[in-house]
Parts: C-alpha cells; sequence; structure tokens
C-alpha cells in the first residue's frame, strides 16, 4: 500500500452529493422535518459504527451536511482507512435540527456503502496477507459510483485495477475469439497501443499461457482456474510477467488462491456484493 492516503477531489464529491440531496428532497423538500421542528430549532448529533469494520466515504458525508447547510458544522472523530469497533463514533455535527435530519440519509447511504466495500477489502487482504499477492477490484461497479467504489477499495487496502476501457487494454475472451487467438489479439494490441498503455490478456488455459509468454504482455489474467492449476501457471510463467488470478474469489477461496503464488487477485465481489456496514445517526439528548 502507498505510504500516501487515497484522496477524492473536492468537485467531484460535492457534484454527486448535490445529486442525491436533489434526489431524496424531490420537489417540496424534507416535509417531515418542515412539519415537525421548529425553523429556529438547533440539535447535536453523532454518527457511530454499529459493527465493526473500516471506514470510507467521510469526505461525501460531510459534504451532504456542509450542501444541505452551512451552519451545520461536522466535526471528523475518525478518517476513511481507520479500522472501526463497534461503537466508534466517527462525526459529530451541530447545527439546525432540519438540515442535519434532511441530510442524514443522502450521508449515511454514502458512508454505509462505501465503508462495507472498505471493510470487505480488508478481510480479503487479512487473509492473504502472508502471501505476495494484493487485492484489485473490477470494474463491476454501480453506475455513477465507480471512482468512490474504487477509493473505498484503496481505504480498505486494496489497488484499483483500470477506472474504465481508456486507460489499459484487457483482452478477454470474446476479444480473442474475434480477433483469431491469442497471438492475434496480443500483436494487434501492440501495434495499437502507446508506450504508456499497459497490455494484459485473459486465459483460460495453460496452453493460452504458454501461447501468450512470448508475446511478453505485461499481465496475464488467469481465469476461473483453481489453486492447483494456478500453482502450474506460477511455474510455468517464472516470473516472466504479472500474474493475475480472477473468478469465483470471496472470502472462503481467497486465501488457497494467494498462496498458489499469484500476484494478484481481482475481485468483483468487494464492489458489488459487498454488505454495507451499519453506522447510525443519532440526535445527542441534554
Amino acid at each position: 500500500m502507498s505510504a500516501y492516503l487515497p484522496v477524492l477531489p473536492k468537485l467531484m464529491v460535492d457534484e454527486a452529493v448535490k445529486a442525491a440531496l436533489l434526489e431524496d428532497w424531490g420537489r417540496a423538500g424534507d416535509i417531515t422535518s418542515q412539519a415537525t421542528i421548529p425553523a429556529d430549532k438547533g440539535a447535536t448529533a453523532i454518527i457511530a459504527s454499529r459493527k465493526p469494520g473500516v471506514l470510507a466515504g467521510l469526505e461525501l458525508a460531510e459534504s451532504a451536511f456542509r450542501q444541505t447547510d452551512s451552519d451545520v458544522q461536522f466535526e471528523s472523530l475518525s478518517a476513511d482507512g481507520d479500522r472501526l469497533e463497534q461503537g466508534t463514533i466517527v462525526a459529530r455535527m451541530s447545527g439546525p435540527a432540519r438540515a442535519i435530519l434532511s441530510a442524514e440519509r443522502v450521508a449515511l447511504n454514502y458512508l454505509s456503502h462505501l465503508s462495507g466495500i472498505a471493510s470487505a477489502t480488508a478481510q480479503f487482504a487479512d487473509l492473504i496477507a502472508h502471501t505476495k499477492a494484493d487485492i484489485v477490484c473490477t470494474r463491476k461497479t454501480t453506475p455513477g459510483l465507480r471512482a468512490f467504489e474504487k477509493y473505498a477499495v484503496r481505504c480498505g487496502g486494496g489497488s484499483n485495477h483500470r477506472f474504465g476501457l481508456d486507460d489499459a487494454i484487457l483482452i478477454k475472451d470474446n476479444h480473442i475469439a474475434v480477433a483469431g487467438g491469442v497471438r492475434q489479439a496480443i500483436e494487434a494490441a501492440k501495434a495499437f497501443a502507446g508506450h504508456l498503455v499497459k497490455i494484459e490478456v485473459e486465459v483460460d488455459t495453460l496452453d493460452q499461457l504458454r501461447e501468450a509468454l512470448p508475446l511478453t504482455p505485461d499481465v496475464v489474467m488467469l481465469d476461473n482456474m483453481g489453486p492447483d492449476l494456478l500453482r502450474e501457471a506460477v511455474r510455468i510463467a517464472g516470473g516472466q510477467v504479472l500474474l493475475e488470478a480472477s473468478g469465483g474469489i470471496e472470502a472462503d477461496t481467497v486465501k488457497n488462491i494467494a498462496e498458489a503464488g499469484v500476484d494478484l487477485i481481482s475481485s468483483g465481489w468487494i464492489t458489488h456484493s459487498a454488505p454495507i456496514l451499519d453506522l447510525g445517526l443519532d440526535i445527542e439528548i441534554g
């Protein structure tokens, strides 16, 4: 992991949060808070973790309260990437009560979802910490949330695969089928790519791996191979290229896959299926 903490551009955060707030408020705003709470009523509240996990998304939560009302004071008591115990207070807000309650759900939606991804990533990373393998994410992300979900992966101790179709060449089985074979696909990619564009090829068999190695792609993805096949692939490759295991990566499989000797393990599960981390907002009374 980098010595530097991951960051999110403020403009990206504020634009996404603004859209989420407008979606939630609709045409009339928070009519429940308007109906039950005087406009001049103040409140203080905390956000706390109800289960252990890893925090991610605090900037988005802060933006939700700030954009709702600039008079809301938001104090971060934890930082993204922190490991939380049950009951850990991650933030405290004070200011207009209506604003705090109107921003609550958007703030918690981002915070719970991204912290869930960070927590799942950390679980995987912990399981393979004794190996050389790194956990990386995929493009199996929620539309519109990719940058945030990939940020959460970094908060959890993982690394990012490509962000989109435009920042690396990843030759998958369907590309190979249309191109006419592994060799044809890699040679075409090398002729097309600029000097800063990396090339990865997905292989389903050891024969395809043997075909790919002399063509020196940057990475070979070993798709849906069990630990025994992965160990043989590692032996065949002999360190010539980075090897990435992919397919069926879950908590009960990741350790054996990492121990096969691969360099990278890519998981879509950590972004598309990780459960949320339960965080809640409570008004402080007294």
